[in-house]
């Protein structure tokens, strides 16, 4: 297993995070003994970042982890979870208020039976309550030892910039995760998101990556999902996130790759992403041991680059107007001089003379 630093901070991450959206959902997941099944499957394959949320299925997700938790070191872990949608119908239970987040937090460590989280993210923006209200409960918990790291999900770009002013505005821990779905399917976070995490310091940690299925090649030459199938399921909870035209067209290009090279699809939709160096992680949400160990390969292989340049140049959206300004002026400031990263100069020499050095940030 290979592992990345999560965005600018020093925490290790295996590439491959596990998801546990499936856990306690038996009707389009897993019962409980599969789901401790794979996670020891998924530990022993060198994984350690477990990845949850206080509404995956209605909390039975983190209380499956929390009985799971004490069969391993807890310093081995890096456990994250969220807190942001409704988990009741009472006023205050949701949102990102100082009230739900406190709240919610130790609700989380109950459940998983722990002192603190590794990482928290907020799940989602609250138009109503001030950023500033937000991360500084945010920080509250980090200093009270019951959270190490700050993340965030589903913000826009602008969001982003504005929160991590505001945390250095107020001394406040930095933000270092990003959780966003993220595909050759989703790819409108390169126009503004994707930028500011990168500017802010925030790693990608991106989830959807097989798009239900339809990037490993599950729903083949079909028109409609089968009923009773993770898209048919999904397309019921949140409407046609994957199955549309871009895509269809998405599968296609990695079909065709597959096709050509023999790797299979889930294997090129898993390492697409993690071309980036900006992904710090790619969460998969796993409902068998099976799919577990043959997604566990992908963790320590990089795709040819080859390959991955065919998925993208076939998956690139439309360019407009102020991305293909800004992209023309850029080249023309880039190539007015000799450009250098001096940090990436260094990193390279130390490696040469010292082959251990070369664990670097990508």
């Amino acid at each position: 297993m290979k592992y990345r630093f999560l965005g600018s901070s020093g925490l290790l991450v295996s590439r491959i995070a596990l998801g546990t959206l499936n856990f306690g959902a038996p009707e389009w997941g897993c019962d409980e003994k599969e789901a401790l099944t794979i996670l020891k499957t998924f530990l022993d394959g060198g994984g350690n970042f477990l990845d949850t949320a206080n509404v995956y299925a209605g909390g039975r997700a983190e209380e499956i982890l929390g009985r799971f938790l004490p069969q391993v070191p807890r310093d081995q872990i890096v456990l994250a979870s969220k807190c942001y949608f409704p988990v009741g119908g009472q006023p205050n239970h949701f949102g990102g208020s100082r009230k739900h987040i406190l709240a919610a937090c130790e609700a989380s460590l109950k459940r998983l039976k722990t002192d603190y989280l590794d990482l928290y993210y907020l799940h989602g923006p609250d138009p109503v309550v001030p950023i500033e209200e937000t991360l500084r409960a945010y920080d509250d918990l980090v200093r009270q030892g019951k959270v190490r790291y700050v993340g965030v999900s589903n913000l826009f770009g602008w969001q982003i910039a504005k929160a991590a002013c505001v945390t250095a505005r107020l001394g406040l821990g930095a933000l270092v995760a990003g959780q966003y779905i993220y595909s050759p399917i989703h790819r409108e976070l390169e126009r503004e998101v994707i930028p500011s995490a990168v500017d802010s310091g925030i790693g990608i940690t991106c989830y959807g990556v097989f798009g239900a299925g339809l990037l490993a090649g599950k729903y083949k030459g079909m028109t409609e999902p089968n009923q009773g199938s993770r898209m048919q399921l999904r397309m019921q909870m949140d409407g046609a996130r994957f199955w549309h035209p871009r895509g269809f067209r998405a599968a296609q290009a990695i079909e065709g790759v597959s096709e050509k090279t023999g790797i299979p699809m889930a294997k090129l939709a898993i390492g697409w992403p993690l071309g980036r160096k900006f992904v710090s992680s790619v969460v998969l949400g796993i409902h068998t041991r099976e799919q577990m160990l043959a997604n566990l390969e992908a963790a320590d292989w990089d795709m040819p680059q080859d390959a991955w340049k065919v998925i993208e140049e076939q998956t690139r959206p439309e360019e407009e107007n102020l991305t293909w300004f800004n992209r023309q002026n850029y080249q023309r400031i880039f190539a007015a001089a000799e450009f250098h990263d001096e940090r990436a100069d260094l990193l390279e020499q130390a490696a040469r003379k010292d082959p251990s050095a070369a664990l670097a940030r990508s």
